[in-house]
């Protein structure tokens, strides 16, 4: 059987063009449910759709009309029709920043940008996926919302439901940044560390799913992934409705569980179908910690196969040693004509300093993976400076200020006076 999750029995589920579950190894359909494994391969299920038809013009004008965050592409995602009138962050439409100074820094003739996440809600592109699994939550029945985090995650579903008013029990490594254990523990939910990685902390979580201590607790991450794994196809929606309904030439995005950079794919894949954007090509290139790298080390080593590594990076909140989708990201880098690059705990803070001198964007550890992976893509050649290039920063600075503080500070410390500000320097 497939994987089940206690939840109160729903007989009418409405989640708009969503139209079932299917497996991405076997293709094997399944209803709409809290499942998230095929019962037949244990493959990974996903949302299938049956999206709209018609004019793709008048779908454009739809979407344009609609509110400024994610809502406005209800009609190609898996929540109804009413969702903007439910209560809920609301998060997405956030700027997609013209970086011609970073471009400059870096060599880039052919447009850069920097697609900003930290402007959402608990300021991390998480709200986007915690608001679908909400919606799916809604669906099915559960009253509390849960979810396994390296941090960011663990914020945005407090956030989420102290707003829904869902009650909220959260799982994180007992060693996590400071500032993300306060951004999760302030919501007033139940935030409980757990000894040992972010690994371990989901493996507890799978646990917990199938004991009657879990009985009506949606885990957005797991027996609500399906759902909430498509809120980050919003991103690519936004994108390419932000350069003009055009696909970018090139994508730089993070990888954690990879998720993101799949769904990301997807999101292209329907927009071309659907006939917003023209259908060509594009290349989309994996960035990881050098102390987390195991997608980056199986590309490099020409595998198919991900080996789990112990997570060993500041980059805390991509510090997943066993990627889940980590085989499927190899696949869209090598079927776009992208890579899979990584950076160490050097190169990540030089690139959030970069960032933030350059485009006054202070981003997470998660940013400085992307940017610095951008910049070591156009070294080694693997990145065209002459193509339309957008790079994710997924998280506030503000959130992993432990990974700078030591080589940031004062210009100088001086006495109140002209004479002490012109000796040091500074008067020019």
């Amino acid at each position: 059987m497939a994987v089940q999750t206690a939840a109160p029995t729903t007989p009418s589920v409405d989640l708009g063009p969503a139209a079932g579950l299917s497996c991405r190894e076997c293709g094997e359909r399944f209803p709409l449910g809290p499942v998230f494994a095929c019962e037949h391969c244990f493959g990974p299920l996903e949302v299938a759709y049956d999206l709209p038809a018609g004019d793709p013009e008048e779908l454009r004008k739809r979407i344009e009309a609609g509110p400024a965050n994610i809502w406005r592409y209800a009609p190609l995602l898996p929540v109804p029709a009413d969702v903007a009138d439910k209560p809920n962050l609301n998060p997405g439409w956030t700027p997609l920043v013209k970086a011609d100074n970073l471009a400059r820094e870096l060599g880039v003739t052919g447009g850069l940008y920097v697609k900003d996440d930290s402007g959402n809600p608990t300021h991390s592109f998480k709200d986007r996926v915690v608001a679908q699994a909400l919606e799916a939550a809604r669906a099915f029945g559960f009253t509390t919302l849960s979810c396994s985090s390296t941090g960011n995650l663990a914020g945005a579903v407090g956030a989420a439901a102290a707003r829904a008013g869902f009650r909220s029990c959260v799982f994180i490594p007992h060693d996590l940044e400071q500032g993300k254990v306060v951004m999760a523990a302030v919501y007033g939910g139940d935030l409980v560390g757990i000894e040992g990685t972010y690994d371990d902390v989901n493996r507890f979580c799978s646990e917990l799913i199938g004991d009657p201590l879990g009985e009506g607790w949606g885990f957005v991450n797991v027996n609500l992934r399906p759902y909430y794994a498509e809120g980050s196809k919003t991103l690519a929606y936004e994108i390419c409705e932000q350069l003009g309904w055009r696909l970018p030439d090139q994508l730089v995005v993070p990888i954690a569980s990879g998720s993101q950079l799949t769904k990301i794919d997807k999101g292209l894949q329907e927009l071309i179908r659907l006939g917003l954007v023209e259908d060509r090509p594009y290349r989309i290139f994996g960035a990881q910690a050098q102390g987390c790298s195991p997608v980056s080390a199986a590309f490099k080593a020409g595998h198919d196969v991900v080996r789990p590594q112990k997570p060993n990076t500041i980059a805390k909140s991509l510090a997943i040693g066993n990627p889940a989708d980590g085989p499927y990201v190899l696949d869209i880098a090598r079927r776009t004509g992208g890579a899979v690059e990584d950076v160490d705990d050097e190169q990540i803070v030089d690139a959030i300093k970069l960032l933030a001198r350059t485009e006054g964007v202070f981003a997470e550890t998660a940013g400085g993976v992307t940017v610095g992976v951008t910049r070591k893509l156009i070294e080694n050649g693997l990145l065209d400076p002459s193509l339309t290039t957008v790079v994710l920063n997924t998280g506030d600075g503000l959130k992993t200020l432990d990974a700078v503080a030591p080589t940031t500070g004062p210009t100088a410390t001086i006495r109140p006076s002209l004479d002490a500000f012109r000796d040091a320097g500074l008067a020019h």
